[in-house]
């Protein structure tokens, strides 16, 4: 396993990362045994994964309760890593929704606590224009400044050690890191979903404030499961990577599902030639980029754990590495500087 320091700390995290909404089942993941969650946990221990990622809002606090039982004996093992959610972001809320996930995860600290995403922009008054801007995020309906402060007061405290950020844009990420120290944002970053490259990769960068990738795999499609835009569940097929006439689809976007599965196919050969699945030669191109912490990957069971593990040990050599960025260059061109992969109208500010 490969470690990696979380932020400006002296924290080492997996390279690899379980993502633990999968152990919420519920509407998202249908039935999931609790058992196979918890061996789930222990087998990544296991193989030297330290770092589990998890929210208050996936199914109510059940993904964070699962983990909790998982890691029962074993808390000193591991990195936690849990969000409070959009509509507990004003100062008492904050200090409420931490309890919360303490008694979850049955501990007494949470290593990195995250705005899972921002407040909603505040709704100007009849006669006013909208705010434009402003300082410690006060165009908010809840100010960052509020949230972060309360954030701030919990690390004070000890239940919290570190703080992070989830699904912020370059201006809430530029604003959250001026007001405090912001260890991560955890974002959508793939081969096939490299808007962050545009703005928020910089930022995060030049700031060490380290880069969380979900959907490493584009929710599946760089496994190769899918030879066609139509092979895709509806569930899957509402990206802004996929038509706006998809039935699930909330975006006005055209997509470029021509583009995505043109790129695909290319992925592939390059992955023949290598000698590795797509998916591990995607996991190591996402690995290798620079400012990544770590990258989540959902596990359901051990075995599907194990699936994920031998991309550890693949190494790209430059040329590959560039070779795959040119792939998918004209994905990115269409996708653009909008990283929400869900609404045109970005909520990533």
């Amino acid at each position: 396993m490969q470690y990696r320091t979380l932020g400006k700390t002296d924290s080492k995290v997996s390279v690899m990362a379980l993502g633990c909404w999968p152990f919420a089942g519920g509407a998202v993941w249908g039935d999931q045994d609790d058992k196979d969650s918890i061996a789930t946990v222990h087998a990544a221990l296991d193989a030297g994964i330290n770092f589990f990622d998890t929210a208050e809002g996936y199914e109510e606090g059940k993904s964070e309760r699962v983990l909790g039982q998982g890691l029962k004996g074993r808390r000193h093992e591991a990195v936690i890593a849990t969000k409070v959610s959009p509509n507990h972001l004003g100062a008492e809320d904050v200090m409420l929704a931490c309890e919360r996930s303490l008694r979850n995860l049955a501990t007494d600290y949470i290593d990195l606590y995250q705005i899972h995403w921002p407040s909603r922009a505040a709704l100007p008054q009849p006669g006013q224009k909208a705010a434009m801007g402003s300082g410690g995020g006060a165009d908010r309906e809840v100010p960052l400044r509020e949230t972060l402060e309360a954030l701030e007061k919990l690390k004070r405290q000890g239940k919290i050690r570190t703080i992070g950020v989830s699904n912020f844009g370059p201006k809430d990420l530029s604003a959250a890191i001026d007001l405090s120290d912001i260890v991560t944002n955890q974002i959508p970053y793939s081969l096939l979903w490299r808007a962050i490259e545009h703005e928020i990769k910089p930022i995060s960068v030049k700031n060490r404030t380290g880069i969380i990738c979900y959907s490493p795999l584009a929710q599946g499609l760089l496994t190769g499961r899918y030879k066609s835009a139509d092979d895709v569940p509806e569930g899957l097929a509402r990206t802004r990577l996929f038509s706006n006439k998809r039935p699930m689809a909330r975006h006005e976007d055209p997509g470029c599902e021509s583009e995505v599965f043109e790129a695909i196919k290319k992925i592939q050969q390059v992955a023949d030639r290598v000698g590795e699945p797509m998916a591990a030669v995607a996991l190591a191109w996402i690995r290798q980029r620079r400012g990544v912490t770590s990258f989540l990957v959902g596990a359901r069971k051990p075995d599907e754990l194990k699936m994920n593990l031998p991309a550890l040990d693949v190494k790209l050599d430059s040329a590959t590495s560039r070779e795959l960025a040119r792939i998918t260059q004209p994905i990115k061109r269409a996708i653009g500087k909008n990283a929400d992969p869900w609404n045109s109208n970005n909520r990533m500010r």
